[in-house]
């Protein structure tokens, strides 16, 4: 009887532990859901690879960094003049693609596009658009473009309305696939990443230089084949130290040291994410005073053109510029 009457107690404890772990369960999982009235849910099958992570303190989104100095000697004596900044602004200006309107539910007029792995232009919708408000943006192939960042490079151009910065991860092909939260607008694009051609932005380089002494009325430098070699080591040394301090202590110009007959050199550096191309460092350099200031002096007749991209480095891509009477 006393067995019985224990066993039926215990029952009853158990029953009234389970209804209350029912109940707490319940309660959990109605917070989890609860929705204020006034929310408004966005369901769409597509994922948004847009990525913010790293929006504050990554490298890849800082503005780019430059410095220019100039030294000259004469055989008589000598006489140093050296100026330094940090560039912050770039004259460039991009087009976000076809002003042309485009098909209804469409994004694009483009069915694909090829970009460097510098990630020289923004990736971006038909600017005939307006009043988009928030997109998704995904890619199927991670191992060439990697997600995107939530924003555009302004100050290259771009507006976040109409385009992302890619975040690149390798050269191939991929394809992004971008659309409105509303379905009202959905559409792909194919975009192929390839390789910088290193020697051949270097020569553009020495290109565009000409064209802005011609706009001053200035003869055009020709290339150093003297300094090629120490402008291309210059560049790999400031990935580790941005300076015009080489990395053993010395001097920028040690790397091509100036006849003891006499001559003059100078030395413009630039890194960072709006020096991605021969133009956008260009036009950074031309914003710039000092910088502009070797690229017009008068004085110098060559120039040599130093360039590394390293997509595992702080800003990935090193310019170099030395300019000569030698």
């Amino acid at each position: 009887m006393v067995a019985a009457m224990l066993k039926q107690t215990r029952l009853k404890i158990l029953l009234s532990l389970n209804a209350a772990a029912i109940l707490l369960a319940g309660i959990i999982i109605a917070g989890a859901i609860w929705i204020p009235k006034e929310s408004t849910l966005h369901v769409v099958s597509e994922r948004s690879d847009e990525t913010t992570e790293e929006s504050d303190s990554d490298a890849d989104l800082l503005d780019s960094v430059s410095d220019s100095v100039e030294k000259t000697e004469e055989s008589t004596g000598s006489s140093k003049s050296s100026s330094s900044s940090s560039s912050s602004s770039s004259t460039s200006t991009a087009s976000n693609w076809s002003s042309d309107p485009v098909p209804d539910g469409e994004l694009w007029n483009e069915t694909s596009i090829t970009i460097y792995q510098t990630a020289d232009q923004d990736i971006c919708v038909s600017s005939a658009l307006s009043n988009l408000g928030d997109m998704y943006w995904q890619t199927s192939n991670t191992d060439v473009i990697e997600a995107f960042y939530a924003e555009a490079r302004t100050r290259l151009g771009y507006d976040s309305e109409h385009c992302r910065y890619p975040k690149i991860a390798g050269t191939g092909t991929t394809t992004i696939t971008a659309g409105t939260y509303d379905g009202k607008r959905r559409d792909s694009i194919t975009v192929t990443v390839i390789a910088v051609p290193v020697e051949q932005w270097k020569r553009e380089v020495l290109t565009l230089v000409n064209k802005e002494r011609t706009k001053e009325g200035l003869s055009k430098l020709s290339w150093s084949s003297t300094c090629e070699s120490g402008a291309q080591i210059r560049a790999t040394e400031i990935i580790t130290k941005y300076d015009h301090t080489r990395p053993d202590g010395s001097s920028w110009e040690t790397v091509c040291p100036i006849p003891k007959k006499g001559g003059t050199a100078g030395e413009n550096v630039a890194a960072g994410n709006t020096s991605v191309s021969p133009e956008t460092v260009v036009e950074t350099w031309m914003a710039s005073e000092t910088h502009k200031a070797n690229i017009l002096n008068k004085n110098f007749t060559k120039m040599s053109v130093g360039f590394v991209f390293d997509p595992s480095s702080q800003y990935k891509t090193y310019w170099e510029q030395f300019f000569s009477t030698y």
